[in-house]
């Protein structure tokens, strides 16, 4: 896989930047490692004259770190020269050190470790033996500049551990990038930056704006849900606006389950597990454990975010899992990705899925035109738990050829998925004249699709989109084990889907 930077080029070389406490040293060394390529700490390049300087508790100057500057400019020239790929860090706290150290030196992604000022004074003040005493924090962070939008850096979080801030920058660069790391939002706009309300006046928290050529997305903190997608400002998504609450699902990550878990019960490694009927009136478990908790961000770019949350043991489902979503913009659509690790000591049962609403613009979703590239639906009771897989043929519920929904009503799991070399299969949602639509792709980790045409839904949110979510298992595999993923401890199970718009403008 070839990854390129911001302005086309291979990535040859990651500069980490970052005051100090910032863990540049750490972070730059496992991120070399996981890379396999070299690694160099700007710290060997300072004068024993500078090194002295600061351990007396002085500030350098800029004059002070000129020479220094220069000297790491040079290894880095001689290395891109010698086509040796490399991390190299450095504080690199103002822009123009930035700018001197990546002048004439293309494939090189800046990536800015950022944390808060206490996090950064309890790491200084546990570290031994090194020649920057804390008490200089004051004077870097009185001249640290920021990285401004053109200088297309990807942020890292400081509050995780040093393995999961390399595995948040890996996502991006390698698993899943293939280009554009940190591409410019269209008018020079402030990607993510927190968009609409500030956390404490919205009932989804903070959310992170994407931007890349004419497509835009928004990301909510809570549930780490897909809130917005747009392109040439046609929205593909019936998401919900900044100051609204989540209603239907939509957008929200479902984990560690999709769908249903009938009467919540369920037994796994010898033991009887309750979880919590939330959906009441049908007496289920719906949807998973972290629609409602809050992620945070964890990396981004201007085009691109990984959020984390932690699932903590309790009553139900008594496993401990790290995940994280990534969501990126590349030049054919977005690209989503789903971590999840079980960092536990004994197997944990896991599924998982998400729930965007499709809408090409028509007012209801009748005279809108589906395609589901499936041979089997799962038969449901008035519970919604799956009764047995049937084939399509002969149904109504068969969309192996594109057909407009009319008045039918889905809320359907679809299996044996027609996938193309690439290992994608795809649900596409056309508009009725047939000149846009959009793509939903269902990639690793998705052996489901859930069509939903919101018929349950309350008053104006009835049937304005159609929920497509793809599942890594059918609903209820908690109790029939039926492509249920049993996490060993330290394993990872990944779901990939993404957006692919396309027609006019």
């Amino acid at each position: 896989m070839v990854i390129e930077t911001a302005t086309g080029e291979p990535l040859r070389m990651v500069l980490v930047v970052g005051v100090a406490g910032s863990g540049k040293s750490t972070v730059g060394r496992l991120l070399a490692e996981r890379l396999g390529w070299e690694y160099q700490d700007a710290d060997a390049f300072h004068s024993e004259a500078g090194r002295a300087r600061m351990a007396a508790g002085h500030a350098l100057t800029d004059s002070d770190r000129g020479p220094w500057l220069d000297a790491i400019g040079a290894w880095m020239g001689q290395a891109l020269a010698a086509g040796r790929r490399a991390v190299v860090t450095c504080s690199a706290l103002k822009r123009a050190y930035r700018d001197k150290l990546l002048a004439g030196h293309p494939g090189v992604l800046l990536v800015y470790l950022h944390g808060s000022r206490e996090l950064l004074e309890s790491r200084l003040a546990g570290r031994r033996g090194h020649f920057f005493p804390a008490n200089l924090l004051d004077s870097q962070l009185a001249v640290l500049q920021e990285p401004e939008p053109d200088e297309h850096a990807l942020t890292v979080e400081i509050d995780q551990s040093p393995e999961a801030a390399v595995a948040a920058v890996s996502s991006l660069l390698q698993g899943e990038a293939t280009g554009g790391a940190g591409a410019a939002g269209r008018d020079g706009e402030r990607a993510l930056a927190r968009d609409g309300p500030a956390a404490s006046s919205s009932p989804t928290g903070a959310s992170w704006r994407l931007v890349r050529g004419d497509q835009s997305a928004v990301v909510a903190e809570l549930g780490g849900a897909l809130r917005e997608y747009a392109v040439h400002g046609r929205p593909l998504l019936d998401g919900f606006s900044a100051g609204s609450a989540v209603t239907g699902g939509r957008g929200q990550l479902l984990v560690p389950w999709p769908n249903r878990v009938g009467g919540g019960h369920y037994r796994f490694g010898g033991r009887s597990l309750q979880l919590p009927l939330t959906e009441v009136e049908k007496g289920n478990a719906i949807h998973g454990l972290l629609r409602w908790a809050l992620w945070r961000p964890l990396a981004r770019t201007d085009d691109s975010v990984v959020l984390g949350t932690t699932l903590c043991p309790q009553p139900g489902y008594p496993f401990l899992l790290d995940v994280r979503v990534t969501y990126r913009l590349e030049p054919d659509g977005l690209r989503t990705a789903v971590h999840a690790t079980n960092t536990g000591t004994e197997p944990a049962p896991y599924g998982v899925g998400q729930h965007p609403y499709l809408t090409v613009g028509t007012d209801l979703v009748d005279s809108a035109v589906l395609t589901v590239p499936a041979r089997y639906l799962l038969r449901a009771d008035d519970r919604g738990l799956p009764l047995g897989r049937e084939s399509v043929d002969g149904t109504p519920y068969d969309f192996r050829t594109a057909r407009p929904l009319g008045d039918l009503r889905l809320d359907t799991a679809f299996t044996g998925l027609d996938r193309t070399a690439d290992g994608r299969a795809t649900v596409r949602l056309a508009h009725p004249s047939g000149r846009h639509g959009v793509d939903l792709w269902l990639g690793e980790g998705t052996r489901y699709v859930q069509v939903f045409t919101g018929d349950t839904l309350a008053g104006p949110e009835r049937r304005r989109g159609v929920a497509v979510e793809p599942m890594s298992c059918p609903p209820d595999a908690f109790r029939s084990g039926t492509d249920l993923t049993v996490l060993e401890p330290g394993a990872t199970h990944v779901l990939r889907w993404g957006l692919s718009p396309w027609g006019d403008a």
